[in-house]
C-alpha cells in the first residue's frame, strides 16, 4: 500500500529531512513513486484526493495472515494491513455489524477519536490487539493519522519524495528507489497525526522519541527509537 501527502497536509519530518541532507542519494517526485507503484502492480487501485493526497494499494502477493483492504467513509479514507486479534469484541463497542472488517473498524475508532473530544489518541491504537499498519486520511479536516502495532509484524516505511511530499508505504525498496537516505521504518507501538503534529509511542505517550543516524552501509537514513525509563528502547526492530 502507499500514501502519499503534500507537505499542505504533513510537513515533512526534520529528521528524514537532515538524513536525506547528509548523504545525498538520487529520488524520485511523488508523481513518478504513484506512476512506478502501479506499474509493477497491475492490480492496483491508485486515486487521487483532491491536490495534495494519492492513495494506492494492491493485493498482490498479500499475506494470507495480513490482508490489505482499503475503506472510505464519511469522507475518511483508509490503508489498511494485518488482521486485529480483537476484532469481534471492538465491533460490538464500536456497534459495527458483524461483516464489518479490520478498516472499517479503524475509521470508527477514528471517528470517536475526532467527534468525541477529548478523545485520548492513544487510547484509540492502544486497544488494538493484533499486527496491523495503517494510514487514514480525514478529507473533512485534512487531518493524517498513522500508526503501527507495537510489535512491528506489518512493517511501514516512510520518507521524502524529490518534490517534498511525505510517503508511506509497506515496500522498502519503493521508497529506498523513490525518497533515497531520506527514508526510516515507522517505529513499531507508534502513531503520527497532523492534529498533534509529532510522532509518539501510543503505550507511554509522554516518553521522547529520538531519531539516531544510520550508518552508511544501511538504507535507511535514519531510525527512530523510543526513550524508555531507564534504556533506549529501539522502534524499528
Amino acid at each position: 500500500m502507499l500514501g502519499v501527502f503534500s507537505s499542505s497536509i504533513v510537513s515533512p519530518p526534520e529528521e528524514l529531512v537532515a538524513a536525506g541532507s547528509r548523504t545525498p542519494s538520487p529520488k524520485i517526485t511523488a508523481k513518478s513513486l504513484v506512476k512506478r507503484f502501479v506499474g509493477n502492480n497491475p492490480s492496483a487501485v491508485s486515486m487521487q484526493i483532491g491536490d495534495d493526497v494519492q492513495l494506492a494499494y494492491t493485493h498482490q502477493n498479500e499475506s494470507i495472515t495480513h490482508p490489505r483492504s482499503f475503506a472510505v467513509k464519511d469522507k475518511i479514507f483508509c490503508l489498511f494491513e494485518g488482521a486485529l486479534d480483537n476484532l469481534g469484541s471492538l465491533k460490538q463497542q464500536y456497534g459495527l455489524s458483524k461483516s464489518a472488517n479490520e478498516v472499517v473498524l479503524v475509521i470508527e475508532a477514528y471517528k470517536a477519536l475526532r467527534d468525541r473530544a477529548p478523545y485520548p489518541i492513544n487510547q484509540v491504537v492502544g486497544h488494538l490487539v493484533g499486527n496491523f499498519s495503517f494510514v487514514v486520511f480525514d478529507k473533512s479536516t485534512s487531518t493524517l493519522f498513522v500508526a503501527t502495532d507495537q510489535h512491528g509484524k506489518v512493517p511501514l516505511y516512510w520518507g521524502i519524495t524529490a518534490d517534498g511530499c511525505v510517503a508511506f508505504a509497506n515496500d522498502a525498496d519503493l521508497l529506498k528507489g523513490a525518497c533515497g537516505k531520506s527514508l526510516a521504518t515507522f517505529p513499531q507501538g507508534c502513531f503520527y497525526s497532523t492534529a498533534i503534529g509529532e510522532l509518539r509511542c501510543y503505550e507511554n505517550p509522554k516518553n521522547k522519541i529520538t531519531a539516531v543516524p544510520a550508518t552508511e552501509e544501511e538504507i535507511w537514513g535514519t531510525k527512530f527509537m523510543v526513550e524508555g525509563p531507564s534504556s533506549i528502547i529501539s522502534a524499528t526492530q
